[in-house]
């Protein structure tokens, strides 16, 4: 790393009003091929910091679309778009703050931080680049800053830097032994085996951290996350997972896992993006919330039925997952392999799984008893297919899903023709 001096050097010469950006620019390339970043990903990848197209269902009544035996994944159920024009400049709370390595260390072991989000940025960094990080302190290379999100509880959950936190944690702890190291005088040594002049230079480095305020916004701490998350690019529901555990991301996990849940969706929902948590967080959340409150956000009705769920004890959360049963069962019952999905009388090839259609037919069909859906299986059928066949409910579920218009006008219409059939 001898080329980092002089190209610091070339920079700190500089006096235009771009010095500190080529600044920074300099330090995340030195720690960018130094391989001490929290990702694999390099940072010219946009992909991280840029939201993806996502997919809508347009076309006919009956969806043209060839057969697929595995749906490679499900209409997401809500718009993209760039929120950043809705937020007034002044909500956007984060806050700045420069700790030392032993701060950090006492606040994460007095559990200040949230080091273990349930979700699947798990710790994977091998011993030898955890070395490289200790090290590359001990050389005094700056870090890359932290990214934290306040709960509502003041505990700090973190955003962006868990393998790095984690990493510190586990060698003031003398658990991580240095290795594969150039300097062989590091070499095999835990923290209590260095001299006291490297510990207190590793204990007094400091970090700058980056707080989300608790008071954010919940839509715009996601889209936060998405901005300045380093690593796999995560899903929303991985980032709701992160900002909101407790009994209800474990609720979402259990039910997402179940047997009965993967039958009823085909198992066309991939778990590795939690897009399977992300659908049974979409009927929580219409389930427990008061339709009326529902605004236009998606991203914010989710997060505060998670909010609300995790305020739950045992009984009401069970009670919520005999409601979510029932709903699959009788969705299947009715539709078989064509469930939560459109489709036209006859059609024997499986469309995507649509979000939209999962939200009213799912939390619809679970206020009904199976006995009482079976006995008018077939009616109850032919009015739903009627109802896949208009046109304005198709874009309801197809078009601007998340509009507060679209999502009044499908539940509306769902609920009229299942109060025809079922009473």
């Amino acid at each position: 790393m001898t080329y980092m001096p002089a190209a610091l050097a070339r920079v700190l010469r500089r006096t235009d009003a771009d010095a500190t950006f080529r600044y920074s620019n300099v330090i995340s390339t030195v720690y960018w091929r130094s391989g001490l970043h929290d990702t694999t990903d390099s940072p010219s990848d946009a992909a991280a910091f840029e939201r993806k197209p996502l997919r809508v269902n347009q076309g006919p009544h009956a969806p043209a679309a060839p057969p697929a035996s595995h749906d490679p994944d499900a209409d997401p159920g809500y718009d993209a778009g760039s929120p950043w024009q809705d937020y007034p400049l002044d909500d956007i709370l984060i806050r700045q703050e420069h700790r030392t390595v032993h701060d950090v260390v006492r606040r994460i072991r007095k559990r200040f931080y949230v080091m273990d989000p349930d979700f699947q940025r798990d710790f994977i960094w091998k011993a030898d680049k955890q070395s490289k990080l200790i090290e590359s302190v001990i050389l005094r290379i700056p870090l890359p800053v932290f990214y934290l999100a306040e709960d509502n509880n003041g505990r700090m959950i973190v955003v962006d830097g868990l393998q790095r936190l984690s990493t510190f944690d586990a060698f003031l702890n003398n658990e991580l032994p240095l290795r594969s190291l150039d300097r062989d005088e590091l070499n095999g040594k835990r923290f209590s085996d260095l001299s006291f002049k490297l510990q207190n230079r590793i204990e007094d480095s400091n970090l700058i951290l980056y707080t989300i305020d608790s008071r954010v916004p919940d839509r715009a701490k996601l889209d936060i996350f998405e901005r300045v998350n380093s690593g796999v690019p995560l899903s929303r529901q991985q980032m709701r997972n992160c900002l909101y555990v407790g009994n209800g991301t474990r609720f979402l996990k259990d039910q997402a896992q179940s047997d009965l849940f993967r039958k009823a969706t085909g198992g066309s929902l991939k778990p590795d993006m939690m897009r399977d948590r992300e659908f049974v967080n979409r009927f929580c959340a219409f389930s427990i919330l008061d339709l009326k409150d529902y605004r236009g956000d998606m991203d914010g009705f989710l997060a505060t039925a998670l909010q609300r769920m995790n305020q739950m004890d045992q009984v009401q959360l069970s009670a919520l997952a005999e409601d979510l049963h029932r709903g699959f069962v009788n969705n299947y019952v009715t539709f078989r392999q064509h469930a939560f999905r459109r489709h036209a009388p006859n059609q024997e090839w499986r469309s995507v799984l649509n979000a939209s259609l999962w939200d009213v037919m799912c939390t619809g069909l679970s206020r009904y008893s199976e006995t009482r859906v079976r006995e008018h299986e077939d009616r109850l059928r032919k009015t739903i297919q009627d109802l896949l066949a208009d046109d304005d409910f198709i874009d309801s579920i197809a078009r601007s899903t998340s509009a507060t218009k679209m999502v009044m006008h499908r539940f509306k219409a769902t609920d009229k023709a299942l109060t025809e059939v079922l009473g």
